[in-house]
């Protein structure tokens, strides 16, 4: 955990709390974590998520791995510590988000559990919706639109997930979505279905 270096701050409360902002927007603010390795799915399913949502008259919006780094996380790699503190402001910023009543999904491939356990721990009991996307490295390398495995494979890119660095999967995911066995269609209604029976939407 970072430890906080600010001294004589105060967090302030607004006067508008989120339950009104709920009411306002008739969903309620959540997290919805997609993790699973690169080529899984994860950016694509919560494009589709977010579409639908937004067809419904919901407000959602995608946090999404690379275009982070292209500014809020622009100075981190990929060292274990880099992507700790990747995962570490974007579940902050999500929080914030999921207080504005949003939906707000997050793609990242996200390897380490305890990093997920601590984005989770910021928020209340059902605020936090962990959606494990499964793939096998077989069709995640097929897929691969920008060939990171290719180069993964030979060795140009180091600690990339699922081949010279690890990937630790959910123990207790609320969704699995199997991408080699569903489509996108299947996968975003599998979403949604999760979405009214806990009457966030």
């Amino acid at each position: 955990m970072t430890l906080q270096k600010a001294k004589n701050i105060t967090w302030h409360h607004g006067t508008i709390a989120k339950k009104d902002r709920e009411q306002r927007l008739k969903q309620k603010g959540v997290v919805i974590w997609f993790t699973g390795l690169s080529s899984s799915g994860k950016s694509t399913i919560a494009r589709a998520v977010e579409e639908s949502l937004f067809g419904r008259g919901n407000l959602a919006y995608v946090l999404d791995g690379d275009n982070i780094r292209h500014g809020l996380n622009k100075n981190l790699g990929f060292s274990p510590e880099d992507r700790q503190e990747n995962i570490r402001r974007i579940g902050e910023v999500a929080k914030l988000f999921a207080d504005a009543g949003l939906i707000v999904m997050t793609a990242f491939i996200s390897p380490y559990r305890r990093d997920r356990d601590i984005a989770r721990s910021l928020l209340k009991e059902g605020e936090f919706v962990e959606v494990l996307v499964e793939v096998s490295l077989k069709l995640a390398e097929e897929r691969d639109p920008k060939g990171l495995y290719k180069k993964a494979r030979t060795g140009e890119i180091q600690e990339f997930t699922g081949i010279s660095a690890p990937y630790e999967k959910p123990l207790k995911p609320e969704i699995i979505i199997d991408t080699d066995k569903l489509n996108i269609e299947q996968s975003r209604d599998l979403v949604l279905r999760y979405l009214e029976n806990k009457q966030i939407i």
